[in-house]
């Protein structure tokens, strides 16, 4: 085998390779040696069939499977020779000349080809006991808490009809109404109704249209005027003028429920105590989940803004195809165009390149770290979290069960989610960390790009 290296700049490095016709021959005939040994042909005592003849029949198949094993164990040797760390598979450009094909396939010619390779880049990872992070904590008061109960009262609470004459509906009644929504005077699709019940002040509907029913009575009808928000999930809707033809069927207000260790039977507690402490650890690790992911993302953006390094073109249009399907799948669900979005397509695929960027760096970062601190993830952990994963898909658990324990790259996607938060775990341990107490809305308002800043691990 001759191999020439062509180019190696950055991160690429290619090679030109020459298979020499010897060395494929001398395979050939031993795999032919071996069919003969075995293969049962009519005509011919087992084992005394001529090479000649299984050549002929059999030749260019097993030559076939001769060269991709070659080309595949070449590949190979140029990487243990070269030292390459490979980020991707690498790009063979394989001869089209069907003449030089066919010498090949016949054993009568070399097979020459060139093989491409991008490699991970070289970074030293240092120390981070320079690093000081904020971590956003909230206390959970027992304000939150009677809200949380509050909030479990309203799904259960019961309303009955108001009674009498010049009775109207109040902000907390539950109304009965027919509507038909319409946009310049033409009713549109999805926009009518007829006996549903909505309670004013509840938020259901869209801003501006429960308030102009208080102070209604039963048999009243009323012209409701909107506009659907700019941001409304139909498109077609969003930012519009509309105007609800509503009829006033029933009111009904809502009955007392006092808030005692009878309520908090209702959800299988034996006392109203238990059920607020159940709430108030509820809340505890949900304010915890809220405070780590803040202080992950702080952490990212530290580790985004410390390293610079050039990063492998394949793994970031690998990324970026990932994002941009996503995002343009998005965008097909919800009709909205660029132009409707404030952008152009140019601007947008310029803005989600460099969110790319950011996932593999942060990615190799990431993985570099966890290497030097000989990080894992048990496997019992990748179980424990396949199974969650499964029992989001009730009925079908066998089926997703499977395919990610029969599909290795699938089940990779279980694992670094994994090993990302070991690494965290570990860089946490390293860095210095201050406390800083936060509202509760603070802490749970959430990032919009939390998710596409996320290191492609």
């Amino acid at each position: 085998m001759e191999v020439t290296q062509t180019l190696a700049e950055g991160l690429k490095h290619e090679f030109r390779v020459v298979l020499p016709v010897e060395e494929l021959a001398a395979k050939l005939e031993a795999q032919l040696s071996e069919l003969r040994s075995k293969a049962q042909i009519k005509g011919f005592r087992p084992g005394k069939a001529p090479s000649s003849y299984l050549k002929k029949i059999y030749g260019k198949g097993i030559m076939s499977e001769v060269l991709q094993e070659a080309v595949n164990e070449a590949n190979r040797k140029i990487v243990e020779d070269h030292g390459l760390r490979v980020a991707l598979e690498p790009k063979l450009d394989l001869p089209v000349d069907q003449t030089l094909i066919e010498k090949a396939l016949e054993a009568e010619g070399d097979f020459a080809y060139s093989v491409a390779f991008e490699v991970l880049p070289k970074f030293e990872v240092g120390g981070f006991d320079d690093i000081s992070i904020e971590r956003p904590v909230a206390e959970v008061k027992d304000e939150d808490v009677a809200k949380s109960i509050d909030q479990l009262a309203e799904r259960i609470r019961e309303f009955e009809e108001k009674a009498g004459e010049g009775v109207t509906a109040a902000k907390g009644d539950r109304v009965t109404i027919d509507f038909t929504g319409k946009l310049d005077g033409e009713a549109f699709e999805g926009g009518g109704g007829d006996a549903i019940d909505l309670v004013l002040g509840s938020g259901s509907f869209i801003p501006g249209f429960e308030e102009q029913l208080e102070g209604a009575g039963v048999g009243e009808q009323r012209v409701v005027k909107v506009k659907f928000p700019d941001d409304y999930s139909a498109p077609n809707l969003a930012g519009k003028d509309a105007e609800f033809d509503v009829t006033v069927k029933a009111v009904a207000a809502p009955k007392e429920l006092p808030i005692d260790d009878a309520f908090a039977a209702k959800y299988n507690f034996e006392t109203l105590a238990a059920l607020q402490a159940a709430v108030r650890a509820n809340l505890e690790a949900d304010y915890e989940k809220a405070s780590r992911a803040k202080l992950k993302r702080s952490l990212l953006d530290a580790l985004d803004k410390r390293f610079s390094f050039d990063l492998p073109e394949g793994l970031v249009e690998q990324e970026f195809t990932t994002i941009w399907g996503q995002l343009d799948a998005e965008r097909q669900r919800s009709g909205k165009s660029f132009e409707d979005e404030g952008t152009t397509e140019e601007a947008a695929r310029g803005e989600y390149r460099r969110i790319a960027e950011r996932r593999v760096r942060l990615g190799l970062v990431l993985a570099e770290i966890g290497q030097g601190a000989g990080v894992t993830v048990e496997d019992k952990d990748v179980t424990d979290a396949l199974v969650e994963r499964v029992r989001m898909f009730p009925g079908r658990e066998k089926e997703v069960w499977d395919f990610y324990r029969n599909n290795p790259q699938a089940l990779a996607q279980i694992r670094a989610p994994l090993y990302e938060e070991r690494v965290v775990d570990h860089l946490v341990t390293k860095i210095g960390v201050t406390d800083k107490p936060v509202t509760r809305e603070e802490l749970m308002a959430e990032d919009e790009d939390d998710e596409l800043a996320r290191p492609a691990v």
